[in-house]
């Protein structure tokens, strides 16, 4: 249930363009300070998973990893593996609901 209401909560980001997706893109983002929260998909591959938990740690972004690629991907509506969010609002209310 919880996870249900997460993942509509990223797709509501995404369609108020406060979602970043792709490797590339996040680690822009990370690097500009843009991102409050980054979703890295529990299925990405085990080096992926390390370089953005490292980056995370580095620019001191939460980082979630409860979610497949293919939660994230029918989130947005588009295959990714990695997601960051941009907004606050979004972000604290996804922190609220992890909990």
């Amino acid at each position: 249930m919880m996870k249900n209401k997460v993942l509509n909560l990223i797709g509501l980001a995404y369609r108020a363009n406060f979602i970043i997706s792709g490797e590339e893109s996040v680690i822009k983002a990370l690097q500009q300070n843009r991102l409050k929260i980054v979703f890295i998909a529990s299925d990405a591959s085990p080096k992926t998973i390390d370089k953005f938990v490292r980056k995370c740690y580095y620019y001191k972004v939460v980082y979630i990893l409860d979610f497949s690629s293919e939660e994230l991907s029918s989130a947005i509506g588009r295959t990714r593996k990695i997601i960051g969010l941009t907004d606050l609002g979004f972000a604290n209310a996804i922190e609220r609901l992890m909990r």
